[in-house]
């Protein structure tokens, strides 16, 4: 009998270990190495707000944001941080693919740079290899958008693939042209010893707009829904510590993982948190939202009816995780 309880123990304890490791969520990040965006990740990771809301978590990185969401939608991992022009698209495209946005980066900071003085103005891109992450990645999308300045397309000029490693094939001199974030600028400024002619930022072709969201499968969110609220939670916690002053040298540290040194990382820190790139609420603003879901389908990247808002946001999430950390 004492035999069959101590078996009984070591197989409930068996059975208990295994159920601790399927509570593991792995979040697939953008780039490799990954985009500075995802320093608040790192920042909820290594300052232990996962493991305080009691979660275990995985970062990963991904070529592309668009391949971790496509992660997401095959079942391969549980989130992704993807660009939401390609979330809309997707769900819009295909309905079956059961993805939702849960918290959003509605801030895009991208532009198209060059370091050819004969390529200055958005007309002279037409034929022109330009760097991007994927193609119909994050960088491929706002290509597209930004290229409606002057009525092109992405397809008018040579995109090459080159994940968050674009700022060092042009400090190479390998191509002349790429779509940068902000922090890419100064690298490649100081490295090629020329300076970036932003030929198109973003934001003055569309006013209304949206970046990036932490992306779910609706099957996740139905059944794993207090792990996701803890795990928004823990995200918050991460903002509100970049946002503050004392912590720059922390959370410069915590983004080791994109490759920025300690001082390009304070600079950038201090540029983002200044245009509230990571979000003080949710991020996710119908607004901001339904802006991107009228661009994807006046660029022809969604076919038939473009998604609704309230079919590819859940903003329940968010409002569970931020009755957590008050």
């Amino acid at each position: 009998m004492k035999g069959q309880i101590v078996a009984g123990l070591i197989l409930a304890a068996g059975l208990a270990g295994s159920a601790a490791a399927q509570d593991s969520y792995t979040i697939g990040l953008p780039g490799i190495p990954p985009v500075f965006v995802t320093t608040q990740a790192y920042v909820a990771e290594q300052q232990g707000f996962f493991k305080k809301h009691g979660v275990n978590v995985v970062l990963r990185a991904f070529d592309s944001g668009a391949a971790a969401a496509r992660g997401v939608a095959s079942g391969n991992i549980q989130l992704s941080m993807s660009p939401s022009p390609l979330v809309v698209t997707m769900v819009s495209n295909n309905p079956d693919a059961g993805l939702a946005m849960i918290y959003g980066y509605a801030k895009p900071d991208w532009l198209i740079g060059s370091l050819d003085g004969s390529i200055a103005k958005c007309e002279d891109i037409k034929g022109k290899p330009v760097g991007v992450d994927s193609l119909g990645g994050a960088r491929s999308i706002a290509l597209n958008v930004m290229l409606r300045k002057c009525n092109l397309k992405a397809e008018d000029t040579q995109q090459v693939p080159l994940s968050a490693n674009v700022l060092t094939a042009m400090i190479s001199g390998q191509i002349p042209l790429g779509v940068l974030h902000i922090d890419d600028v100064p690298i490649i400024e100081r490295e090629s010893k020329k300076k970036v002619v932003s030929i198109v930022d973003i934001n003055d072709v569309q006013k209304v707009n949206h970046y990036l969201a932490l992306v779910a499968t609706n099957k996740t969110i139905k059944e794993k829904r207090a792990d996701l609220v803890k795990i928004v939670a823990a995200y918050i916690e991460a903002e509100r510590f970049i946002r503050d002053p004392k912590n720059a040298d922390a959370v410069a540290k915590a983004a080791a993982p994109t490759s920025r040194s300690a001082s390009d990382a304070r600079w950038a820190i201090e540029q983002y948190v200044k245009m509230e790139f990571w979000p003080r609420e949710h991020g996710l603003d119908k607004e901001n939202v339904d802006s991107i879901i009228a661009t994807q389908k006046k660029v022809g990247n969604i076919k038939g009816d473009p998604v609704p808002y309230d079919k590819v946001v859940d903003l329940s999430i968010y409002e569970e995780a931020l009755k957590l950390v008050k």
